[in-house]
C-alpha cells in the first residue's frame, strides 16, 4: 500500500486513544509504516477527541482536511463533522450510532436529523457509509473494541487481517481485560 490516511473522532471517554494505538500497532504488525497522533482538548469534559493514523511515506502525522481515505468516528454528531472536514470524496465512513447531545442541541434543543445529514453527504459525495454493529455491552468504554472488530471484519484497511487486530490488543492488555475484549471482538467478527 503507497498511502492510506485514517482521522478518528470521538467524545472524551469513549476510547479513541486506545482504538488508535491498537489501530497503529495492527498496521505495524502487519508491516506497513505508519504514523500516529492524537489531540484530545477537551477530552475529560466530553469534548472532541481526534486521532490522525498515516499509512505510507509522510512527513507528518496530520491527516489534511479532506483528504482522509477512512474517517472512524465513535458518536454520531462527530461522524457528520469529520465526514465534512476530513473524508475525501469516495473515501470511507465508519461510525458508532452512539449519541452524545452536544451542548449546543441541549441549550437549544435544536435537533437536527444527524442520520439523514450523513446519507445525504455520503450520497452526494460517493462515500461508503459502514455502521458499526450495535451489541450488548456491560462496560460501554468498549464500544471501541466494536468499531475494531467491524473494521477488521469488513476489510476497511486493505492489507489488515484479523490476527493483526489481535496481536495489536494483546501488546495493549492483559488478563481479563484481555479477555473481556477479545469476546467482544469475536462476537462481532466471529471465526
Amino acid at each position: 500500500m503507497d498511502k492510506f490516511d485514517i482521522y478518528l473522532i470521538g467524545v472524551g471517554g469513549q476510547g479513541i486513544g486506545l482504538l488508535s494505538e491498537t489501530l497503529v500497532r495492527a498496521i505495524d504488525h502487519a508491516g506497513f509504516k505508519v504514523q500516529g497522533v492524537d489531540t484530545h482538548g477537551l477530552a475529560q469534559r466530553g469534548g472532541v477527541v481526534e486521532s490522525f493514523i498515516r499509512i505510507g511515506p509522510s512527513h507528518s502525522p496530520l491527516v489534511l482536511r479532506g483528504r482522509a481515505d477512512l474517517v472512524i468516528a465513535l458518536e454520531i454528531n462527530e461522524a457528520l463533522r469529520g465526514t465534512n472536514n476530513f473524508l475525501r470524496d469516495g473515501g470511507t465512513l465508519l461510525y458508532s450510532p452512539t449519541e452524545w447531545q452536544p451542548l449546543a442541541v441541549r441549550i437549544r434543543e435544536d435537533r437536527q436529523d444527524v442520520r439523514a445529514a450523513i446519507a445525504a453527504e455520503c450520497n452526494q459525495r460517493n462515500i461508503k457509509k459502514v455502521l458499526a454493529e450495535k451489541i450488548e455491552l456491560e462496560d460501554p468504554r468498549m464500544e471501541n473494541v466494536v468499531i475494531l472488530a467491524t473494521l477488521a471484519r469488513e476489510n476497511l484497511i486493505p492489507g489488515l487481517k484479523k490476527g493483526h487486530f489481535s496481536l495489536a490488543l494483546q501488546d495493549l492488555m492483559a488478563g481479563k481485560v484481555l479477555e473481556k475484549n477479545l469476546e467482544i471482538f469475536s462476537r462481532v467478527f466471529p471465526g
